[in-house]
């Protein structure tokens, strides 16, 4: 099957190809500068922007034919000013450049979380990509998943910045919040999956963990991979902006993300639907391991896992 991927130089995207080229895929990308990305051996580079759609249609027609399935992983994890109306668009240009092409299936990696528990400005905003999508001629598969844990994961970053670096928290209520984190190797064997399955065409489906854990749980058992114990303190009031400027203060991550990670720590994501695992069977990580295997994965790549940072 010859496959578009969409976010090919991110976190997920970059795993997801050599996934399907190993599963016997033709893969296509498509990446706004072509000359900084090396894609794996077979990968067809086609450069274009989702913002232009003027520079779509080539990404969906190579070599004389048309992509079968694309998959869309891009999302404005940053925020900024703006972030929201540039998914939108970006979703809106894509959905119409594959409809256009005649592309039957379409997959898109979502977010955890139930539109009735007031979700964060981030989850809205991913909610809203998958109602563009789903304006699309073709068939929309949507996964959704929590907490994504691996190597370069905006989230995981976070996490493993604050339990490297902090024998003790004070912090809010969110820190009981129920989350269900998933290893990146299994969203990627979902994602790769789902493709090959027929029945999962046209609709949604809740991806998680073998665990559903607190923040403070995944915190405390986090800060183990480093040797170390944790201590939290709870404080009955504090506000996201404060918890935002907490956040910036003790990890590298920029203002934007950090207020919308805090924003979305308030919201339950747990699965409550688990047909996929019916449907396309994937043998879950354990959380302990695929943060074990998320650690090493930084040290091979020379990033600081933080041990050198350690106050206790």
């Amino acid at each position: 099957m010859r496959v578009l991927v969409t976010g090919a130089t991110g976190f997920v995207g970059r795993r997801l190809v050599p996934a399907l080229l190993d599963r016997g895929h033709e893969v296509v990308t498509i990446v706004r500068d072509a000359d900084g990305y090396v894609p794996p051996a077979g990968v067809r580079v086609v450069e274009g922007d989702l913002l232009d759609p003027g520079s779509l249609p080539p990404a969906f027609r190579v070599d004389g034919g048309s992509v079968d399935a694309a998959y869309y992983l891009v999302h404005s994890m940053d925020g900024g000013p703006g972030y929201e109306e540039r998914d939108r668009n970006c979703a809106r240009n894509f959905a119409e450049a594959a409809s256009a092409a005649g592309v039957s299936r379409v997959v898109y990696l979502g977010g955890l979380g139930e539109d009735r528990d007031g979700l964060s400005e981030h989850l809205r905003s991913r909610r809203e990509v998958e109602r563009v999508l789903a304006e699309g001629s073709y068939a929309l598969t949507t996964l959704r998943a929590a907490i994504v844990i691996g190597a370069g994961s905006a989230s995981f970053e976070v996490i493993r910045g604050l339990a490297g670096r902090l024998p003790l928290m004070i912090t809010p209520k969110w820190v009981d919040t129920l989350c269900q984190p998933i290893a990146i190797d299994d969203v990627v064997a979902y994602l790769a999956g789902v493709l090959e399955v027929p029945e999962t065409a046209g609709d949604t489906y809740e991806i998680g963990g073998p665990e559903v854990l607190t923040y403070a749980e995944i915190l405390r058992r986090t800060r183990r991979q480093f040797g170390h114990g944790l201590r939290i303190v709870r404080v009955p009031v504090l506000s996201p902006g404060l918890s935002a400027r907490w956040l910036r203060l003790v990890t590298d991550v920029n203002p934007y993300l950090a207020r919308s990670l805090v924003e979305g720590l308030r919201n339950t994501v747990v699965v409550e639907d688990d047909r996929i695992r019916e449907l396309v069977p994937v043998e879950a990580t354990p959380f302990d391991l695929a943060v074990a295997r998320a650690l090493d994965a930084e040290r091979a790549a020379g990033s600081p896992a933080r041990e050198s940072e350690e106050t206790s």
